[in-house]
């Protein structure tokens, strides 16, 4: 088992991009390469920033540990954007946005933790 296995952030990180990538898949086709392509990609970089990070110096982890942050304020950014084009539901949006803060406080915590 790899040390960022172990990181609850990194699972909430995780099942957060299974659900961004699920409700994404009722965007708009030309959308796909698009809000689609973007929102994934930084739901997917948190995740991958954690475990990148933890196989660094505590600083460069704290460091890494900034990127993953500023991905998930990008998901929030662009579910604002995909709510008022009506691409998610006021439900969808609220759990992205209460899981996302939730995933904030998290980091922000892990940051703290290694001295940064």
């Amino acid at each position: 088992m790899f040390k960022f296995e172990k990181l609850n952030v990194w699972q909430k990180a995780l099942d957060f991009a299974d659900f961004i990538y699920s409700e994404s898949a009722s965007f708009p086709p030309d959308e796909r390469f698009g809000l689609t392509n973007q929102i994934r990609r930084a739901a997917v970089s948190i995740s991958s920033n954690i475990a990148e990070g933890s196989a660094r110096s505590d600083p460069d982890f704290a460091r890494f540990i900034g990127y993953a942050s500023g991905s998930l304020y990008e998901v929030v950014t662009q579910s604002f954007i995909a709510r008022r084009r009506k691409f998610l539901s006021e439900a969808s949006f609220n759990r992205i946005y209460t899981d996302a803060d939730e995933i904030s406080r998290m980091l922000s915590g892990l940051r703290d933790s290694l001295g940064e």
